[in-house]
């Protein structure tokens, strides 16, 4: 089997235990075990704790002591016994340890995807740029096909999707022992501590274009975390409204969500173009721009007839949002480092998004949904208007502070600077 099946299978496997839960497990918490925002917010918050530490340590031991396929499908085997704890829990607090033993083990596997695929490329002597992006779209493709299940099974509501996420993570565990092994890094000299102890990849921060990336990073992925927690109750509330209660928004909001992630597909197959084109700084304000638009349109829409028309261009433009920011950054991270540090580069990267930035997008967005509520009824407008705002400074102030000149290289060239 073509190295580059392998992968996309492993992608396609990774990304749908992922999109059994993360968009709808919030309508699950808040609408059938009663959860306040805050809460939601906290269980949410357990993926960014775990993603502080975890990504780039287990990218230390991928790096240099154990080969990644093989902790890869440790991380998932743990992950299988998390999820099935998680389904049978009902209060906040035993939710949020069992998501955060989930996290503990999940997070890092996102990272170890991404190094196990660009290692396996670059042994078969492939560039990574030109054919990575065909392979993590796989992993979007799982993610669809998992809210489709969910959705399409009428399991927004119920434990039963946290059970399916399980089963494809047992299954992910034993596939991953198949999967080429992957050289761990032996003998290097070691002239620092941060060396010896295998941090080489905190060394990027004495770069200071590298230090604001790796801020900017942290703060988009505050912004990611909002439209994860939040996007399916929201659509699950227009159900209180008389006149959409049997809409198909309210009927099958994942179904209308996956529109994101089908748009994802096609966004992903443009990035080598546009990495090329205008460099990862212009590509990274796309992004910024993108998240402005999902969440105005959010603001702005419902299940009427022009509302739906912004509702589902606002899952259109998410594709740029999040491709132009969590695919690019990854590949840009890829051109920018040492191949000896890769894994605890990539690690680094996911820590910024998923750990920091996520764990202050949950909490603070938590905050900001129970302050425009009155009696378990949200202002949805005010709130998405809020995270709306915050996207923009962030695009004025990335424009300013983050150095970048780019010119166009040749055809057969990667991203230059």
């Amino acid at each position: 089997m073509a190295i580059q099946l392998r992968l996309k299978i492993m992608m396609f496997l990774q990304y749908f235990i992922w999109g059994a839960w993360l968009v709808t497990l919030g309508a699950y918490l808040i609408n059938t075990l009663g959860f306040r925002g805050a809460d939601v917010g906290l269980v949410y918050s357990a993926k960014g704790i775990a993603a502080l530490l975890m990504p780039p340590l287990i990218g230390i031991v991928a790096d240099k002591w154990l080969p990644a396929n093989r902790v890869y499908a440790l991380c998932h085997l743990t992950c299988a016994g998390m999820l099935v704890w998680a389904a049978g829990a009902s209060q906040p607090q035993l939710m949020f340890w069992a998501m955060l033993g989930n996290a503990m083990a999940f997070m890092p596997t996102l990272a170890l995807s991404n190094t196990i695929a660009y290692a396996g490329l670059e042994k078969a002597g492939l560039d990574t740029v030109s054919h990575f992006p065909a392979i993590r779209v796989l992993g979007t493709v799982g993610f669809i096909a998992a809210m489709w299940a969910v959705s399409l099974l009428q399991l927004e509501l119920s434990n039963v999707q946290l059970y399916i996420a399980a089963g494809a993570s047992l299954l992910l565990a034993l596939y991953a022992l198949t999967l080429p092994t992957t050289p761990i890094v032996k003998g290097l000299p070691s002239r620092s501590w941060v060396s010896r102890l295998g941090l080489d990849a905190l060394v990027l921060f004495k770069n200071p274009r590298m230090s604001v990336f790796f801020l900017f990073a942290m703060l988009l992925g505050a912004v990611l975390q909002i439209t994860n927690t939040f996007g399916s109750p929201f659509l699950h509330d227009f159900a209180r409204q008389p006149q959409f209660a049997d809409s198909l928004v309210t009927r099958y909001p994942s179904m209308l969500l996956s529109v994101s992630q089908i748009s994802e597909v096609a966004f992903i197959l443009t990035i080598p173009y546009f990495l090329r084109r205008f460099g990862i700084k212009t590509v990274m304000l796309m992004s910024m721009i993108a998240w402005v638009l999902r969440f105005a349109l959010f603001a702005w829409g419902d299940p009427s007839a022009f509302g739906f028309v912004l509702l589902l261009l606002s899952m259109v433009v998410y594709g740029c949002a999040f491709d132009f920011f969590t695919i690019s950054g990854s590949v840009f991270v890829e051109q920018e480092v040492d191949s000896r540090m890769r894994a605890s580069a990539q690690g680094l990267f996911m820590t910024m998004v998923n750990g920091v930035g996520a764990w202050l997008g949950a909490i603070l967005s938590g905050w900001v949904v129970d302050y425009f509520s009155v009696a378990g009824v949200k202002d949805w407008t005010s709130i998405w208007l809020v995270f709306a705002a915050y996207a923009l400074v962030l695009a004025v102030v990335f424009q300013f502070s983050f150095s970048w000149r780019h010119s166009r290289p040749a055809a057969s060239a990667a991203v230059t600077h």
